[in-house]
């Protein structure tokens, strides 16, 4: 038999053959052995995900970034994770996506947290809040001012982990087939408006219904909405509401810069080792980066498009109209925090980084809007 070398020890750890840990164990003893957890420790096992999402299958930018982000967790896990997206519909109905994951029946979901509302009102403050801040604020808020770990604390209720996954920018304040001239025109009116910018609506006199993004034309062409809000002119031709409304209003003031998610089932995302982990957490770094730019850059081609090839009408809110919302939005916030210790909790601290960032933007973006561009 031929002796057993180092060159042989060290070609079976390259191999495979020998397990590191247990070299490591009949060197130091079990008591070292044991305090290796298995997420410390890199291993060659695969894991194969199911993502759920609000979207419909395939859809711009929305659905991309989750493929985008799929793709990214492939390569940079050298093919030892891949995640299998389903479209809204494909798998389970769209808003049920978060119970899927909370459940475990799938281990990732995409979709806004004030889709899950009637779950916690507290969930609305880290999706949008109407006249809030904008994208890069309530980036900022969540990633550098306190607003990760209380959606980390509100989400472990539910056993997931929640995730910044992109954001809107402004979205534009939604297409009508009426003139919104003052705030009786509001009343009566059937729109799809999610989240807090559904309650003023209603507070207004209006009907907010919640229709995923693949009913909303149908909805709008059967007259089960009269109006219908989503995101901005890219997805808003595509979708091919300018063939079915006449009118289409700026600015939304109910999602100033809209905040989506990926959320995670809790125990499947501990189970991963760390580095798997890490890898899962910057691949939605990359996407969060790149939805905004993505909207931006189309928003503005699509603009021109329905202005001029399509001959779209834009309207702008009366300031009567937007300032009896503003009131009707603080009101309601109020009553919000009044009724739930956590949505008091997460607003408090949304209001004190907001009230900075509009202090800040005073002599930046504002000033350089009003008073710089030409």
């Amino acid at each position: 038999m031929r002796k057993f070398t180092r060159k042989d020890f060290f070609k079976g750890i390259a191999l495979g053959t020998i397990s590191l840990p247990i070299m490591i164990r009949s060197c130091a003893g079990e008591n070292f052995a044991q305090q290796q957890t298995s997420a410390n420790i890199i291993t060659q096992k695969k894991y194969k995900w199911k993502m759920v999402t609000t979207w419909p299958p395939n859809f711009p930018v929305l659905g991309e970034a989750c493929t985008m982000l799929a793709d990214l967790v492939k390569k940079m896990s050298g093919g030892r994770m891949e995640i299998e997206v389903y479209g809204g519909g494909e798998l389970v109905p769209a808003l049920q996506a978060f119970d899927t994951v909370r459940s475990g029946a799938a281990e990732m979901g995409s979709g806004a947290a004030y889709y899950w509302a009637g779950k916690t009102p507290a969930t609305q403050f880290f999706a949008s809040v109407p006249f809030g801040m904008n994208a890069q604020q309530l980036n900022a808020w969540i990633l550098c001012g306190g607003g990760m770990a209380l959606w980390e604390e509100l989400y472990a209720r539910f056993n997931v982990v929640p995730l910044l996954g992109g954001n809107t920018g402004v979205q534009m304040g939604g297409w009508f087939n009426r003139e919104i001239n003052s705030m009786a025109d509001l009343k009566g009116l059937k729109m799809r408006m999610p989240g807090l910018g559904g309650k003023v609506l209603e507070r207004a006199g209006g009907s907010a219904v919640l229709l995923a993004g693949g009913e909303i034309y149908t909805g709008l062409e059967r007259g089960i909405i009269d109006a219908t809000e989503w995101i901005g002119p890219y997805h808003d031709y595509k979708m091919g509401f300018h063939q079915i409304a006449k009118y289409y209003y700026a600015p939304g003031w109910h999602e100033a810069g809209t905040a989506l998610e990926f959320f995670i089932n809790k125990d499947k995302f501990e189970e991963l080792p760390t580095d798997l982990q890490q890898i899962i957490r910057s691949a939605a770094q990359q996407i969060n980066v790149w939805m905004l730019s993505e909207f931006e850059a189309k928003n503005a081609i699509y603009l021109k498009k329905l202005l001029e090839e399509e001959k779209v009408q834009i309207r702008k809110y009366p300031k009567e109209v937007l300032d009896q919302l503003r009131s009707f939005t603080k009101d309601i916030i109020a009553e919000i925090c009044e009724e739930d210790a956590f949505s008091k909790k997460v607003y408090a601290s949304y209001k004190s980084f907001a009230d900075r960032a509009t202090a800040w933007a005073e002599f930046t973006e504002k000033s350089y809007y009003n008073d710089i561009v030409m």
